[in-house]
C-alpha cells in the first residue's frame, strides 16, 4: 500500500475517534518493557469526567486501553502513558505509533517517577529525526480553555525540580507532549488516592483538559 494512502485511511479512522457521536475515548497504552503502564486507574476516568463537565465534549468516561503495536490505536485520537519503569518499543510498535501521530493522534507520556531514562530513547526510535524540545510558557498548550501562564503546575515533589513540559513537533504541531517532574496522573486519580491538596487536583484536572482540547484543535 502506499504511504499517501495508508495516510489517507489512518486520517478516516482518526475523524471518526475525533466525533462526539459516538463519544470520545481517551486510551491508556499498554506498553512491554516491565513498567507499570496500568499505574493511576481512576486517572483518565476523572479527566474524562473533567473535560464533560467543563468544555461540555462528549467523552467516554470509561477508559480504554490499547497496545502499542495494535491497529486499534487507531481508533483513538489520544493516549496517555504512565508509569515508573522501562518502556521499551520494537520497531513494529514504533513504527505503528509513528504513523498514528503522522496521521493525527497526539501521545502524552506523563513521568509517574522513573519514566525518563527509557522514555527518551523510545521516541528517538519513533522519530530519530526529532528532538524533545521544552516548550515555553507562552505554548498555546498552556493556553486552551485554562491559562497556566507558569507552565506545567507542580503536582508531586519527586526529586524537588521544577516541572517540565516536553514537547515533539511534527510539521507544526506537537504530536507528544511530556510531563516531567510533574505527575498530572496522579493529580487526575480519585483525591482519596495521594491526598493532593484541592488545588493540586484542580490545577492537575485543568491540565489534563488543555491537553485534550490541543490535541482536538490542532
Amino acid at each position: 500500500m502506499k504511504k499517501s494512502a495508508l495516510l489517507l485511511i489512518c486520517s478516516i479512522l482518526l475523524f471518526c475517534s475525533f466525533s462526539t457521536n459516538p463519544p470520545l475515548k481517551l486510551g491508556l497504552l499498554k506498553y512491554n518493557g516491565g513498567g507499570d503502564w496500568y499505574a493511576n486507574p481512576t486517572s483518565l476516568t476523572n479527566l474524562a469526567t473533567f473535560i464533560k463537565q467543563q468544555l461540555n465534549i462528549n467523552v467516554d468516561a470509561e477508559q480504554g486501553v490499547v497496545e502499542v503495536g495494535s491497529p486499534d490505536l487507531f481508533n483513538y485520537a489520544f493516549v496517555h502513558t504512565t508509569g515508573h519503569g522501562n518502556i521499551t518499543l520494537s520497531d513494529a510498535e514504533a513504527k505503528n505509533i509513528r504513523t498514528w501521530l503522522m496521521a493525527g493522534g497526539f501521545w502524552h507520556i506523563d513521568d509517574n517517577y522513573g519514566m525518563d531514562p527509557y522514555v527518551r530513547p523510545a521516541l528517538k526510535k519513533v522519530f530519530p529525526e526529532a528532538d524533545l524540545v521544552e516548550l515555553p510558557f507562552n505554548h498555546p498548550i498552556y493556553h486552551q480553555h485554562f491559562n497556566f501562564n507558569n507552565g506545567l503546575p507542580k503536582i508531586h515533589e519527586h526529586d524537588g525540580k521544577p516541572p517540565k513540559g516536553f514537547g515533539l513537533i511534527y510539521q507544526g504541531r506537537v504530536v507528544v507532549f511530556y510531563s516531567y517532574e510533574c505527575d498530572l496522573g496522579d493529580g487526575w486519580e480519585d483525591y482519596s488516592v495521594h491526598k493532593d491538596t484541592p488545588e493540586k487536583h484542580l490545577s492537575a484536572l485543568q491540565m489534563g483538559a488543555n491537553l485534550i482540547q490541543y490535541a482536538f484543535l490542532h
